[in-house]
């Protein structure tokens, strides 16, 4: 039987996120992928869709609300990837007892205001031109290891290139104990 593989996606959701089918055929006949779109789990609905307004929505509120809901509905021990705001959403529902075999994290830059870490095993990627991507000193602080990618910014995750390293990454968490 298949692992299962908990997807939640940045704070665009499904409005802009064509590049997330690329994880789907990658990851799709080795993983059960359960999908949670960001602004859906967050219950968000702002009038105007600008970039301002969803992160603010999620600010005041939204990543609670998503943290709160992401915990009633998962309850078994999965594989977690999620991205930017949905990164932060798994670290915090992680923290607070959600059950994670893994958790790949990319971008989720608001962990820099975290004061500890999840005890799972972590792949956190930040793009090295993401001005908002913690810092040394914090991923000291929390014992975690970060994954910096070299000239890319923020939006890394709809990269080809990531996209099939992560998938890659990911892949073999469920092949090798099958060999």
């Amino acid at each position: 039987m298949a692992e299962k593989l908990v997807v939640i996606s940045d704070m665009w959701g499904v409005k802009k996120g064509l590049w997330i089918t690329s994880y789907f055929g990658y990851l799709q006949q080795y993983y059960n992928i359960k999908f949670y779109d960001c602004q859906q789990l967050a219950d968000i609905d702002v009038p105007v869709s600008t970039e301002e307004n969803i992160h603010k929505a999620f600010v005041e509120g939204g990543i609670d609300t998503a943290v709160a809901h992401l915990l009633k509905k998962e309850s078994e021990p999965s594989h977690y990837l999620a991205f930017s705001t949905g990164g932060t959403i798994a670290w915090k529902a992680a923290l607070k007892g959600l059950p994670m075999k893994s958790l790949t994290a990319i971008s989720p830059t608001r962990v820099r205001y975290e004061e500890q870490s999840p005890n799972v095993p972590m792949n956190l990627i930040f793009g090295e031109c993401d001005k908002f991507k913690p810092g040394m000193k914090w991923a000291k602080q929390v014992e975690v290891d970060l994954n910096v990618v070299p000239s890319f910014g923020h939006q890394l995750y709809s990269d080809e290139k990531i996209i099939s390293e992560v998938c890659l990454d990911l892949l073999e968490k469920v092949t090798k104990k099958a060999i």
